[in-house]
């Protein structure tokens, strides 16, 4: 098989939670472990972070993985979903597993993967973990899927865990409450081993005060700790903000390349893990401050707040749930703009009118699908909106939808594009 016929058998042959939903659930990690047995546990040669949470766990991974190759480190980064090339998944010091890999792998296990039925996860999950085995990485900064206790990262001993926040997400396989989601999340934390909370919440500290008290682990709310009162945004396209302890300056004009504004809580999250793996490696304040200056020139993170186009303003972010859309709306009202036109798409297994609730009333909006499975008809997404006084015209394609979208606006406009990873992932595809 070439890379193509290899990628064609992945999609097409495992069950994809991304593109089927439901059908690709595994409640239970049996495969995982048996994988892991099959490669004679890959991950132990190594040391890992693991992340969790439901917001910012991708861009917290970024963040972390550009301050460790500052500092010398060979870094390993698995993340998901994907957005343009399946190799996204899987990078050491920011460059994508080799096509070579990716074909020899599906080659060498595949009547295992077969036999085993193994879902497209637990197929990525282990391929990484023996990528960098192979390439005798020092450190992997691994991001879970959707959840913690069942996921098939989880069968890693991490130097430490990492749980962002957590809001309403995948309730149908997670949980119906904060609380229970917050015990699926929380499966993650580990014997003897810290674990940090990005954000505090009354709803769920008392459940991860609980799981970390009978795993003897040290845990650590880190915006309980730190806070960063203001964000400037630089002449260079960048954040820029002190981290404070207290009313003690940690950190006097960090620069972040990354530019939502709810970066701000990811980067309290990232900088405290940082302050506690100082403790067990080498890490100076000079390659923190470069780590965080070029997390897209060292790891090549796509689709957050990402600007893409000017005159119009174009932006795309991969914000998808209730929780993450706020911030997305909150900085599209910041934003100065002529008019606001919002390219939007959304899968069928959301809470489609509680998020289309959220969005701005004075856009124009160009409603439209992603090419998969789970994704929404865009002519019900249109319907449901002008249900709630949105008003717009459905597309049956991306691409479509951004040729009106750019038909139609002023040079001082500004096109926003999300909804779902999905509908992001064919914007950047497009503008390529």
């Amino acid at each position: 098989m070439n890379y193509k016929e290899t990628i064609q058998f992945m999609y097409n042959a495992l069950p994809m939670f991304q593109r089927e939903g439901k059908a690709a659930y595994k409640a239970n990690l049996n495969n995982s472990i048996a994988f892991d047995n099959y490669l004679k546990n890959p991950h132990k040669n190594y040391k890992t972070i693991h992340i969790a949470g439901t917001n910012g766990k991708g861009s917290t991974s970024h963040i972390l993985a550009s301050v460790l190759q500052e500092a010398g480190y060979k870094v390993g980064l698995y993340t998901s979903p994907h957005l343009k090339d399946f190799r996204e998944r899987i990078r050491i010091n920011g460059n994508c597993v080799k096509k070579e890999f990716v074909i020899d792998f599906i080659k060498q296990h595949k009547d295992f993967i077969t036999k085993q039925k193994c879902s497209f996860f637990e197929m990525t999950v282990f391929m990484a973990f023996e990528y960098f085995k192979e390439e005798k990485i020092d450190i992997a900064v691994i991001e879970t899927g959707m959840g913690g206790r069942l996921d098939s990262t989880n069968l890693i001993r991490p130097e430490i865990s990492i749980i962002t926040n957590i809001s309403k997400d995948h309730m149908q396989f997670l949980g119906d409450t904060i609380e229970k989601i917050a015990i699926e999340k929380a499966g993650i934390i580990k014997k003897n081993t810290p674990v940090i909370i990005g954000e505090s919440n009354k709803e769920y500290n008392a459940v991860f005060k609980k799981i970390a008290k009978n795993k003897n682990a040290n845990i650590y709310f880190a915006n309980e700790q730190l806070n960063i009162p203001f964000v400037l945004k630089t002449l260079k396209n960048r954040l820029k903000f002190n981290i404070y302890k207290k009313d003690e300056i940690l950190f006097k004009d960090i620069e972040l390349d990354l530019l939502g504004e709810y970066q701000q809580k990811n980067s309290i999250t990232a900088i405290y893990t940082i302050l506690q793996l100082q403790k067990k490696i080498k890490i100076s304040t000079e390659n923190i401050y470069k780590g965080f200056k070029s997390v897209i020139k060292n790891t090549e993170l796509l689709g957050r707040w990402q600007i893409t186009g000017n005159n119009p303003l174009i932006v795309c972010d991969t914000g998808h749930n209730e929780e993450g859309i706020k911030y997305v709306v909150k900085q599209i009202n910041n934003t100065a703009f002529k008019q606001v036109h919002i390219i939007w798409g959304m899968v069928n297994d959301k809470s489609i009118k509680k998020i289309l609730q959220l969005l701005p009333t004075k856009a124009n909006y160009y409603f439209t699908k992603a090419q998969i499975p789970r994704a929404m008809d865009e002519k019900e997404l249109l319907k449901q909106a002008q249900q709630i006084k949105l008003k717009g015209s459905s597309y049956n394609t991306v691409e479509e939808a951004i040729k009106t979208a750019l038909q139609k606006a002023d040079k001082n406009d500004f096109i926003f594009i999300g909804g779902s990873t999905f509908i992001v992932a064919e914007a950047l595809s497009y503008w390529d």
